[in-house]
């Protein structure tokens, strides 16, 4: 029988406690939220994308592998990818300022790393493992970018640095719209998509005609309205669900429509 000093056993468990601790401290969405986004974008797959993407992603199914990205976290390794989830823009600018700020800004973001998991995918010299990895950060990239205030303030860390109270816990103005009325809803990913997966044909048609440049521009214009009607340490709770319930849905939606527009182009010529 294998032995394990007790420094081993250490080590073990708090690599363990890492796992449990990074995706609630530092994701978006949530758990539920990415993987309402994948469950929704696999409903509207095409047959070659749904086969593209079994080949890439074998038994692990876009819901699942949604996460991902935030679970690796636990992994110093992968610290590299934290800046890809979020895009830190100023406040006050108009649509043309945040093309003309997307366009200049150079560091990794979510804006400009969705485009390069697509060519990765794209690209028949990428390695199985290439892949895999794309595919999973694409599905988070695309869910993070629908998640408002990842087009937030650089100085308030996308409003981390808010304080709030949600339901009389303390909290912060990220972590509610990453997690708290996501959770709220309480229930399970596959009951919210179920839930929500009800566009128009005129939404549908429109959500997946959307550039990447206007999905940033639409979660920003919500991210300023969210900065506009908060004050720090407010207590929020059934009010702010009941204002904001809606646009969390929507967003949750198109993302996973979007999602699915995009991997559905990836494959579409394959």
């Amino acid at each position: 029988m294998k032995r394990y000093s007790i420094k081993s056993k250490i080590k073990a468990g708090l690599m363990i406690a890492a796992m449990a601790y990074f995706p609630v401290k530092a994701s978006a969405w949530g758990m539920t939220g990415h993987r309402v986004v994948g469950q929704v974008a696999d409903y509207y797959l095409t047959a070659k994308a749904r086969k593209g993407v079994q080949k890439v992603l074998g038994s692990e199914s876009m819901a699942m592998a949604a996460n991902w990205p935030d679970f690796i976290k636990s992994d110093t390794t992968f610290n590299y990818l934290s800046a890809w989830h979020y895009v830190n823009l100023p406040g006050g600018l108009d649509q043309q300022g945040v093309y003309q700020f997307l366009n200049t800004e150079k560091g990794p973001n979510v804006f400009n790393k969705i485009p390069e998991m697509v060519s990765i995918l794209k690209n028949p010299q990428s390695n199985a493992d290439q892949k895999r990895m794309a595919m999973r950060i694409l599905i988070h990239l695309v869910g993070d970018l629908h998640q408002p205030m990842h087009t937030a303030r650089k100085e308030d860390l996308g409003g981390n640095k808010i304080s709030v109270t949600w339901f009389g816990q303390k909290s912060n103005l990220h972590k509610v719209w990453d997690e708290g009325l996501v959770d709220y809803q309480q229930l399970s990913y596959t009951e919210y998509a179920a839930a929500i997966n009800h566009p128009t044909q005129e939404q549908f048609k429109t959500w997946s005609a959307t550039s990447l440049q206007d999905c940033v521009y639409e979660s920003y214009m919500i991210c300023n309205k969210i900065y506009d009607h908060i004050k720090p340490e407010e207590k929020l709770s059934y009010r702010y669900n009941f204002d904001y319930v809606d646009t969390i849905n929507e967003q949750l939606l198109k993302g996973g429509v979007r999602l699915a527009k995009i991997i559905n182009d990836i494959y579409a010529k394959s």
